[in-house]
């Protein structure tokens, strides 16, 4: 399963999300979600402790200033990353 975040973690129920997640699931951050991927967040810390794969949309992190802030242990992709992600996935919730 895909799922994709882009609300920011303060603005939806992120504990329900991670309570539905399963080995081999990814997660992509994008608009206002990639602020669960600031470095030392609670969010970045309990996504960190999940069974996902962590995926962050470049250009939304860029367009927010948060680059210098961004947890290292989630992968910052492209629009075309986020294409094959949605080919390896082809089911997908959003958040």
């Amino acid at each position: 399963m895909l799922y994709t975040l882009s609300r920011s973690p303060y603005a939806c129920d992120l504990a329900a999300l991670l309570r539905l997640v399963q080995p081999g699931d990814d997660l992509l951050l994008l608009s206002d979600g990639v602020i669960a991927g600031l470095t030392g967040s609670l969010a970045a810390c309990a996504l960190g402790a999940s069974p996902l794969t962590l995926h962050a949309l470049e250009n939304d992190i860029v367009a927010r200033g948060l680059s210098a802030h961004f947890s290292p242990n989630i992968a910052i992709i492209s629009y075309t990353d986020f294409v094959r992600l949605t080919e390896k996935q082809p089911q997908q919730m959003a958040w």
